[in-house]
């Protein structure tokens, strides 16, 4: 099947999908709970082995303790931007659950996605939140014990990417207060 999409012929035809369109294919129950848009394209989201919803979770249970007032913590929930509409694992925006009850954020303070099995789609995620302005995105790779940090979004890319180590401090500039080691999320070692 990824052949065939990577042919001219079939990529001339391939139609993309406006976000009001994806709603409304949603509201229609033409979608399965299973996908996200992105570039204006229905994705398939990769399912999640045990790893990733272990340090999810972490991750989750460590943010929803520092975070500070008036920022909720969401757990794969929608960001509507242009013309994308991700769920990341986990994303922090300023406001309540009631300020979303009629349209989904468009934008988060920070956006994190836990990469077990795919690298490629979340690492090309990080132009769709730099165009939206977002402030920093964390691209965690349990596997390498590393987490990717993308700060100061410039157009479709961010001007400054880290990796950290499993013994580095991660420190969210965007959240203050919100800073605990690499190795916090991390599986215990045996």
């Amino acid at each position: 099947m990824t052949a065939l999409l990577e042919l001219p012929e079939v990529r001339q035809r391939v139609h993309t999908l406006s976000v009001k369109d994806y709603h409304r294919l949603g509201e229609l129950g033409i979608l399965s709970d299973d996908v996200e848009l992105l570039r204006g394209i229905v994705v398939t989201k990769m399912s999640k082995p045990p790893l990733h919803e272990l340090v999810a979770q972490k991750l989750l249970r460590l943010l929803m303790a520092r975070v500070p007032a008036g920022f909720e913590v969401r757990r794969e929930g929608p960001l509507t931007l242009c013309d994308s509409e991700p769920e990341p694992d986990i994303s922090v925006v300023r406001g309540k659950p009631d300020d979303w009850a009629t349209a989904h954020p468009g934008t988060a303070h920070l956006v994190i996605e836990v990469s077990v099995t795919s690298a490629s789609v979340d690492e090309g995620k990080a132009e769709i939140y730099a165009e939206a302005g977002i402030p920093e995105y964390w691209l965690v790779r349990p596997d390498a014990g590393t987490v990717d940090v993308y700060r100061q979004p410039s157009g479709s890319s961010y001007s400054l990417k880290t990796t950290l180590q499993a013994g580095d401090q991660l420190e969210c500039l965007s959240l203050p207060g919100v800073k605990f080691a690499i190795a916090e999320i991390l599986p215990a070692r045996a």
